[in-house]
């Protein structure tokens, strides 16, 4: 099993900065692909970013292309989105989530990101 704790959520303005991140414990961090998901009120969760296990490759939604910048330290078993240039429609709870091989079969608790326009 995989335990995920994500934190950094929090109430921003447009335009302001956050950087959310994700402690993963229970297997060896470097077995690990892990991405970023997102659900906001009365829509159904989306993806926002994955990384592979060594950090050498990242995949974005577009709408976030640009702006947000997934990265993870395999020595403190954590992962980041670091979230630029915000916009009210990122507003959502934001899931971290793991995956051994081609489905995410580990999700985190999530974290509240608000941003006010």
């Amino acid at each position: 099993q995989v335990q995920l704790v994500e934190s950094g959520g929090g109430l921003v303005q447009a335009g302001d900065s956050l950087k959310l991140s994700c402690v993963a414990s229970g297997r060896p961090f470097r077995q690990l692909e892990m991405g970023w998901f997102r659900q906001a009120p009365g829509k159904e969760r989306e993806f926002v970013a994955t990384i592979t296990w060594s950090g050498s490759s990242t995949i974005y939604t577009d709408s976030v292309k640009g702006r947000f910048s997934v990265s993870r330290d395999n020595a403190k078993n954590t992962v980041y989105l670091q979230m630029n240039s915000l916009k009210p429609e990122d507003t959502a709870v934001y899931y971290c989530a793991a995956r051994l091989f081609t489905q995410y079969n580990y999700w985190g608790q999530g974290t509240q990101v608000t941003v006010s326009s």
